[in-house]
């Protein structure tokens, strides 16, 4: 079933922050309520690295493109994800309230767009509103101080997998990293030589795809294969 034969709330439900609600809250959550929907055509900009966030954007149908680069711009690590997903919840608050990805649609994509405006008010109303974002909000700091604490990669290979995996916004799916072979070396504390044999045997598996510049991961969960 996709977007265009789910009902409004069938549409929200789809998301962690709308899930768990009793029937009058969710009838005052949708009758008390500003959503606006926003259609983007394939190709254009949804939000840019950078930009302030000012509402938060609900993907319901359709694949978008993210990029997000290192301080530097020395590499791009460039993600296909699919609806339905929030793009970026938690920098809505905090010391920075910037977007730190650029995300494009792959095809045409609709969103609903909650303000900021109201997502402060809801905190006020709604109890499980509240709830809900607030342990969002928590599992994305936990899953990051988790990082941490991992057990250190043991080969050559498993570091190349981590670096992968620990710049990937969402943990599965197709991936491209746009990269050179000596940066990667760089970033993994090995030879460029070494770091050319792992991933041609990675490639033989049929785990990566080499090309120029751009190492091609199919499906990011195989490498855990």
């Amino acid at each position: 079933m996709n977007a265009s034969t789910l009902s409004f709330q069938e549409q929200l439900h789809q998301f962690s922050l709308f899930q768990g609600f009793s029937n009058p809250e969710m009838m005052q959550l949708t009758g008390n309520t500003r959503f606006d929907f926003l259609k983007v055509d394939a190709g254009k900009t949804v939000v840019k690295e950078g930009d302030v966030c000012n509402s938060l954007y609900f993907l319901v149908k359709g694949t978008v493109s993210v990029d997000t680069y290192p301080d530097d711009r020395s590499y791009r690590m460039n993600e296909e994800l699919g609806a339905p997903w929030l793009i970026q919840p938690e920098v809505i608050f905090g010391l920075s309230l910037r977007y730190t990805f650029t995300v494009k649609a792959l095809d045409e994509c609709r969103f609903i767009l909650l303000s900021k405006d109201d997502v402060l008010r809801l905190f006020d109303d709604i109890l499980t509103f509240r709830l809900n974002m607030l342990n969002l909000l928590a599992s994305l700091g936990q899953q990051r101080q988790h990082k941490l604490w991992r057990r250190a990669p043991q080969t050559l290979r498993d570091r190349i997998i981590r670096f992968i995996t620990d710049h990937c916004v969402y943990p599965a799916g197709p991936k491209k990293l746009y990269m050179l072979m000596q940066q990667l070396a760089l970033e993994v504390n090995d030879s460029r030589l070494d770091v050319s044999k792992a991933l041609n045997e990675m490639q033989r598996q049929g785990l990566v795809e080499l090309h120029r510049g751009c190492i091609n991961i199919p499906m990011l969960e195989y490498l855990f294969r």
